[in-house]
């Protein structure tokens, strides 16, 4: 057995995980227009069972939350089948699966809802790049601030992919909160410009967060959601002067409340905002008691590191595991990666550049074979 930490089996609340390694949430958009999760995408994850936890890519809620061409979702009774599919083959082959709870809010575009222009918080634009919609790229738009009936009605939809998700199979939930999607645009106090109970303090901002979980907590027991963060983020135009204060208070909140893990981007691969010091994995293991993941820019190393000094229990790896698909194996014999340099192919498409990167074993077995061939 390895010594590595990487590689200590870990209980999650009962549930017992082979090893600490998690397969990050990435989009990749291989769903198609009717957006029900495929045979490709099952030959992805199935793929990737090394890791002792899965955590799908982003997927809608609800048609209103769409904001990604071709990515997945999970309020037709299609794509629950889908996901169903899905999750029986990740069990089949050992290991656990979480589906992320998504909605871009302000990050998607009126060609995604039929010409009406998206909602968030405040009637504030992102600051960024175009949007790449079913028609092109586009620049972003000003959306319309939700209202109260906006607000209860997103609710009611993240409870109905709770019970969707249950349906489907999954081990658990996670509610994305993170790199400037609906959930984030009300925490961050640059998009969040709102006067009332949603807006202005902590308390406030932190509100339809809070909301959601008690929505999807009425489906699932406390210890199998969890949460993810971008403290540091900058992604879809993030980033408050008082983050630090913020993301303080919401995991105290998420303590209190005793979800089943935080997930924190504390990698500064996408962007760091500069309004201070990073907040770093650390900082939340002093606010969180649970198990806690984080995220971007580990390799082995930092990770073991990570996980030694206690910092962490998981680390979820991202682009590293795309092109490796045993990435666990590789990590625990030392063998080599392939490169993950090439983002060419990652998005939309079929297979290729996305279920077909061969393991250790199966590219080393053609170096072989070619090796010692005649011809």
């Amino acid at each position: 057995m390895s010594t590595s930490p990487l590689f200590q089996p870990y209980d999650w609340n009962g549930v017992s995980l082979k090893n600490r390694m998690v397969l990050a949430p990435m989009t990749r958009g291989r769903a198609g227009k009717d957006r029900v999760p495929n045979v490709i995408m099952g030959d992805y994850y199935t793929q990737r069972t090394g890791g002792g936890l899965l955590i799908t890519e982003a997927s809608s809620v609800s048609p209103e939350g769409e904001g990604w061409v071709d990515s997945p979702s999970i309020y037709t009774a299609d794509q629950v089948l889908g996901w169903k599919s899905i999750t029986q083959r990740v069990h089949a082959a050992g290991s656990h699966i979480i589906f992320q709870m998504w909605h871009t809010g302000r990050a998607s575009h009126s060609d995604f809802h039929n010409g009406d222009v998206p909602f968030s918080a405040s009637a504030k634009k992102i600051d960024g790049d175009k949007v790449r919609t079913p028609n092109g790229k586009k620049d972003y738009e000003t959306p319309r601030a939700m209202s109260k009936d906006d607000i209860a009605r997103t609710i009611a939809d993240y409870k109905q992919a709770a019970i969707n998700a249950k349906e489907a199979g999954f081990d658990g939930l996670e509610v994305h909160a993170a790199n400037g999607y609906l959930i984030n645009q009300f925490l961050d106090g640059r998009s969040n410009q709102r006067d009332d109970q949603y807006g202005g303090s902590l308390e406030n901002r932190y509100r339809l967060l809070d909301e959601i979980l008690d929505a999807v907590m009425e489906i699932w027991p406390a210890e199998r959601i969890g949460v993810r963060l971008s403290p540091n983020g900058v992604f879809n135009d993030m980033g408050c002067d008082d983050y630090r204060e913020l993301f303080t208070f919401v995991a105290q909140q998420l303590d209190a409340k005793k979800v089943g893990y935080l997930h924190i981007m504390d990698g500064l691969g996408f962007g760091f905002h500069e309004r201070g010091e990073p907040m770093t994995l650390a900082d939340f293991r002093k606010l969180y008691t649970g198990l806690l993941i984080g995220n971007v820019g580990y390799d082995k190393e930092s990770a073991e590191k990570r996980i030694a000094d206690g910092d962490a229990d998981m680390i979820a790896f991202g682009r590293p595991w795309i092109t490796n698909p045993d990435l666990p194996t590789r990590f625990e014999h030392d063998y080599p990666l392939n490169s993950f340099d090439d983002a060419s192919q990652w998005y939309g498409g079929g297979a290729e550049g996305y279920s077909n990167y061969e393991t250790y074993r199966e590219s080393s077995g053609k170096a072989s074979l070619s090796a010692v061939s005649p011809d």
